[in-house]
């Protein structure tokens, strides 16, 4: 309710989101309202929210709380609706033209940096490709956290290339060691890499096109991103069979792939590498497909 001079605070927009999340059958309703609200507000992060909870809201942002509300009421992701999503230590833009960060591929960037720290990644110059880079993610992510590291990212979509683009625009000076190359896979990169890449890392379409979806992914996310073939390994056949000839003697390629293709992968990349091996993620799940050139 407003107040009797005519406006509303912050706090009180953050109940009415609650109560509106919740009628639209959405459980993390008081997580997501404060998400809403810090967007709003302009506050940096939702930790700030106590800070403005008392302050009117202004006109400008109750329009904007209010569009972004009936958004996420309808069930467009939560992180489109915001514009952007937190990966690792980056704050990404995204939006429906590329898939939303999840903390499952974190934790495939936590591998692929641990296989650049064995190959020496934090103490000498090191050549990283990002296959099918969206949102950039990976390829950021690798390029802020490892100082010494060039990394090429590529992507066919080109609507998911201004988008990493425009991520890498706010990385700061780690992007001067960054290109966004558009093209497929490993067809993007200029011949004078072929052999010389020390870690080829990858988040690729991975879900069998007879996969059913929950309707917030297959109705908002891009499909292309999303579906490879029957299984769901296409694109992870191609990748896997075509990094040999991009990876130096020394080099390693790190997959992203769904827990149930783990031990055909395995088998599939142990036909091409010297030595495989599978990850699991945060909750225990096969999740990275590590294949290195040599025995460790």
């Amino acid at each position: 309710m407003p107040n009797p001079d005519g406006t509303i605070s912050w706090r009180e927009l953050q109940h009415e989101a609650v109560d509106r999340l919740r009628a639209a059958g959405i459980e993390s309703a008081e997580s997501e309202a404060r998400h809403l609200v810090a967007e709003a507000a302009g506050a940096t992060t939702p930790a700030e929210l106590p800070l403005v909870y008392v302050d009117p809201a202004s006109e400008r942002g109750v329009a904007r709380f209010d569009d972004m509300l009936a958004r996420r009421c309808a069930g467009e992701p939560l992180q489109y609706v915001l514009g952007r999503w937190g990966f690792r230590s980056l704050d990404l833009m995204v939006d429906r033209r590329v898939l939303i960060p999840r903390p499952e591929t974190e934790a495939v960037v936590e591998v692929a940096l641990a296989e650049l720290d064995r190959q020496g990644g934090r103490d000498r110059p090191t050549t990283v490709v990002d296959l099918g880079t969206g949102s950039g993610a990976i390829a950021l992510a690798i390029a802020s956290e490892r100082v010494r590291s060039a990394v090429w990212a590529t992507e066919v979509s080109p609507d998911a290339v201004a988008v990493a683009r425009a991520n890498l625009a706010g990385l700061g000076r780690a992007a001067a060691r960054v290109r966004v190359v558009e093209g497929s896979w490993f067809d993007a990169l200029p011949d004078e890499l072929r052999g010389r890449v020390d870690l080829v890392v990858s988040n690729p379409p991975y879900v069998a096109t007879t996969a059913s979806l929950d309707p917030e992914v297959a109705d908002f996310e891009p499909t292309a991103a999303l579906f490879a073939g029957p299984d769901g390994t296409d694109d992870l056949r191609t990748i896997i069979d075509g990094a040999g000839a991009w990876l130096s003697a020394d080099g390693v390629m790190v997959c992203e792939l769904s827990p149930e293709q783990a031990e055909s992968m395995r088998a599939f990349a142990s036909e091409h590498f010297a030595e495989v091996e599978i990850h699991p993620d945060l909750a225990g799940r096969d999740r990275a497909l590590v294949a290195r050139c040599r025995i460790s």
